[in-house]
């Protein structure tokens, strides 16, 4: 697959991916599938759950295998990081300050971004999710709205198995090499007869309804498991962690 024009790759990009593609590649045993539902060319919004902090690095590892570089949506700690911050702002990946209006900012990066033929990931959820057994936990609308505004298509990138490369809420790597862990790329979620309505709440609901459906329907392939009725949601069921 060759990258499509308007899909960048600046020189930090290409020093990170030097850096990381041969240590993931030692440290996972990629188990990779549904790579033609990648789009060829134009914009196009990758969302994937997020189990552990190894997310990012496994979803990106399967994206620019297939010479995508993606641009995340990225939280504001990471910034501040010193010597990565920098690194990843150079790679044109997203800063999204959260809880402040300075998200308004991110996203219309990322409308420039897809408009312009670039891939843009997102973890919908916002953050690792929350359900006890691991599951897609419930997502705010804004990929939904996103999608729906910029009329790109939304694949689903399930993942299962970084849960083996670091612990859930940790930082710190597990030992060892060759980790399995899988990846799969579903087809485009089907959005058709929601573009072009006027953007109501109902209908960024039911737009974000049907990406996490179809998200949670692949994990459940890869898990080889049955998805729970219930789905965790933070602002009822709470958060499950114990307190510090």
């Amino acid at each position: 697959m060759k990258m499509s024009f308007g899909r960048t790759y600046p020189p930090m990009y290409r020093f990170i991916e030097g850096i990381a593609r041969p240590l993931m590649a030692l440290y996972t045993e990629p188990r990779w599938s549904g790579e033609d539902n990648l789009p060829r060319e134009g914009g196009f919004i990758a969302v994937s759950n997020h189990v552990t902090n190894m997310d990012a690095l496994t979803f990106a590892h399967f994206l620019v295998a297939q010479q995508i570089p993606v641009k995340f949506l990225a939280k504001s700690e990471l910034f501040r990081i010193p010597v990565v911050g920098r690194m990843i702002g150079a790679a044109h990946q997203i800063e999204v300050k959260r809880g402040t209006r300075d998200v308004s900012s991110a996203l219309d990066q990322a409308r420039r971004a897809l408009r312009a033929g670039e891939c843009v990931g997102i973890f919908p959820e916002g953050t690792l999710t929350r359900d006890p057994d691991m599951w897609p936990m419930k997502a705010k609308t804004g990929t939904a709205r996103l999608a729906l505004e910029t009329g790109v298509p939304v694949i689903p990138v399930a993942q299962w198995g970084t849960q083996e490369l670091l612990e859930r809420y940790g930082a710190k790597p597990k030992l060892g090499i060759n980790h399995p862990v899988y990846v799969s790329a579903l087809p485009a979620v089907d959005l058709d007869d929601l573009r072009g309505q006027p953007m109501t709440g109902e209908i960024a609901r039911e737009a974000m309804r049907r990406i996490m459906a179809d998200l949670t329907a692949g994990v459940a392939e890869l898990r080889g498991e049955e998805p729970p009725e219930h789905i965790w949601d933070m602002a009822i069921d709470g958060d499950p962690r114990p307190k510090k």
